[in-house]
């Protein structure tokens, strides 16, 4: 336990040596609208990971189902919520996107 600890310790350790500090860089969210949009677009982001994941799973236990009409209907329900879950994500993306845009035309940029 104490060499995993420690290894995962040292990978992670070893990462940071490639990081490094952004000197006086302009941040691109001195507007509200810049602020929602990047928000947004990380949420929409990490949905279609998860979604991602679930479709995964779904695949997984619609395969691992083995004729089990229980397991099979749950293995179809996850796909399709997954599904319906991206959706909405990218429905809400491409909704905040035309609000912006409409925002910066009618009350300029």
């Amino acid at each position: 336990m104490k060499s995993y600890l420690r290894s995962l310790f040292y990978s992670l350790g070893i990462g940071f040596l490639w990081i490094s500090p952004a000197f006086a860089e302009s941040a691109d969210v001195a507007k509200v609208e810049n602020f929602i949009q990047n928000i947004i677009q990380v949420a929409v982001t990490l949905a279609g990971l998860l979604a991602a994941g679930f479709f995964v799973v779904g695949g997984f236990s619609y395969i691992a189902s083995t004729g089990n009409p229980e397991k099979l209907d749950k293995a179809k329900r996850t796909i399709m919520f997954s599904g319906v879950g991206l959706a909405v994500a990218i429905g809400a993306l491409v909704l905040s996107n035309v609000v912006v845009d409409i925002a910066q035309k009618s009350f300029g940029s």
